[in-house]
């Protein structure tokens, strides 16, 4: 699933700043008005000058005409049908955006499940009163005991009205890993008990992934965040199918 596909427009604040309208033509500038955020411009064939821009959730691509006041909007291809409009797009906004998230992520209050050397990290927002987060957390067992990945639970409060309490107590547990160990493999059984009071240090933490949770435009758990083989960020909304694991957490 392409990360774009589920994250606001707003987002494009967190990669590469825009151009300023006045170092664009003005062709360029009416689409900036009506929402496009232009990244940058790139080399394009036959005298058009390329805008790598990033418009309602999307990279797009803009071509500017060489007599500067016509643009054409979307993938431009050569005679051996390659589409020219993919580099750049991923050079100059979905490369940037993605390593701004992922650098946000790893800022975050997370609990480590997993070897701290582990050659593959996935980030997931997780509720501890959400069976699908739990579902995952059984799935990924294999891959996190054999020491291949290691997973940050990124600790929310959305699901019940003591979810934010019992992240709360995760996070506070004076070893927050075999805290969330113990709560996981219990399921529903699990004892875990939300703190009424919230230490300040604590409520900071939670209120940090909250407003991550919120600038990634993300509404439900898991939320589950990880880099594919080309190092590019991909995002998976809920517990994966089995198929999809091995794309998420490497070969087993």
């Amino acid at each position: 699933m392409r990360l774009t596909a589920l994250l606001p427009l707003t987002l494009a604040a967190l990669a590469a700043p825009p151009l300023q309208a006045e170092e664009l033509p003005k062709a360029i500038q009416q689409l900036q008005a009506k929402g496009a955020v232009i990244k940058s411009s790139f080399d394009a064939p036959d005298g058009l000058r390329g805008y790598a821009a990033e418009y309602r959730n999307n990279g797009i691509a803009f071509y500017l005409t060489p007599n500067g006041k016509h643009v054409l909007v979307g993938s431009l291809f050569d005679e051996q049908g390659r589409d020219l409009s993919a580099e750049p797009l991923q050079k100059l906004v979905y490369a940037p955006m993605s390593k701004a998230i992922w650098a946000k992520m790893e800022k975050a209050a997370w609990i480590a499940d997993g070897k701290a050397d582990a050659p593959r990290v996935v980030y997931l927002f997780s509720d501890p009163n959400c069976p699908y987060c739990n579902m995952f957390w059984e799935q990924a067992r294999p891959w996190v005991e054999s020491g291949k990945v290691q997973l940050r639970h990124i600790m929310v409060g959305i699901i019940r009205e003591d979810s934010p309490g019992k992240s709360a107590a995760l996070l506070a547990a004076k070893d927050p890993a075999k805290a969330l160990q113990q709560h996981e493999k219990a399921g529903k059984a699990s004892t875990l008990k939300a703190l009424n009071e919230i230490p300040p240090a604590v409520q900071a933490k939670l209120a940090g992934n909250m407003a991550l949770l919120e600038e990634l435009g993300l509404q439900a758990t898991p939320a589950i965040f990880y880099q594919d083989e080309n190092g590019n960020l991909q995002t998976q909304q809920g517990a994966p199918q089995p198929e999809v694991l091995g794309r998420i957490l490497g070969k087993r």
